[in-house]
């Protein structure tokens, strides 16, 4: 009996040397479901949990879910893509050393019927108004995401608060957005990387792009330690210089879906 409790506890310990689900470390990121949902974090991680031992739990949501996350101290690092609220998250000390890692940007899906006019047009809000006037279906993220947040930015812009059933707030991820519209034959917004991804799942094509208002800038930010002590500082520090490393930059810009690029590097 003795000899084959040590045998077990034998295989216990090189098992959890050798199986690379049992890492030393986790890392905790909150990011957007763009990120993944286009398919970029599945690329771009390995290699950074290969290099220091580690798994990164992702915890995919929209920016604003993401940003509370880090407010609460239950991420160690938010990777978003909503500028101002990523200023308020580090003015008010729940965020240190954001960084630039990557942009893209926002385009308006539409059906190839466009009951709304405003294909090929690059006027973002006058697009918007458009879809507005015609109450053609809209299909919104409707979850404080970066995503939602621009959208906002856009009715503002064009006048118009969107209400009625022609107005449709689903509360969920980019990609399922994506194919929602697409089933009822409306429009959304999204940014180009996820619908490139998800561009074999829908009927929907670019209907609006090329609207300096639809740029979309992608931040990463270690939660504050000072805030939340149990912050894997060194861990977290790794991870954000590995995100502006040559290295990163090449799996990012390198990352295609169809020969197509998704992200590029910010400058």
């Amino acid at each position: 009996m003795k000899a084959l409790i040590q045998l077990l506890l034998s295989t216990f310990l090189l098992t959890t040397l050798i199986t690379p689900g049992l890492a030393s470390e986790h890392l905790r990121l909150a990011t957007t479901t763009s990120t993944e949902n286009s398919g970029l974090l599945a690329y771009l991680l390995p290699p950074f949990e290969k290099a220091n031992d580690c798994v990164v739990d992702v915890i995919a949501v929209g920016t604003g879910k993401a940003i509370k996350l880090g407010e609460t101290g239950d991420v160690d690092v938010i990777m978003v893509h909503a500028r101002s609220k990523e200023d308020k998250f580090v003015a008010q000390g729940y965020g240190v050393d954001r960084l630039d890692i990557m942009y893209n940007d926002f385009v308006v899906l539409g059906p190839d019927s466009d009951p709304a006019g405003v294909m090929g047009t690059k006027d973002a809000a006058t697009a918007m108004a458009k879809i507005a006037a015609s109450k053609s279906t809209f299909v919104s993220r409707g979850d404080d995401s970066g995503t939602h947040t621009r959208e906002k930015q856009l009715w503002k812009k064009a006048d118009v608060t969107p209400s009625g059933d022609w107005y449709l707030e689903a509360g969920r991820g980019m990609g399922e957005v994506i194919v929602m519209a697409g089933e009822r034959q409306g429009y959304t917004l999204s940014d180009r990387g996820t619908y490139i991804a998800y561009s074999d799942k829908t009927p929907l094509k670019i209907a609006v792009e090329g609207d300096a208002g639809l740029f979309n800038p992608y931040g990463a930010i270690m939660v504050n330690p000072v805030k939340h002590p149990h912050v894997k500082v060194e861990l977290a520090k790794k991870f954000l210089n590995f995100l502006v490393s040559d290295e990163a930059k090449k799996l990012i810009t390198g990352f295609r879906k169809g020969g197509k690029q998704l992200f590029y590097i910010a400058e």
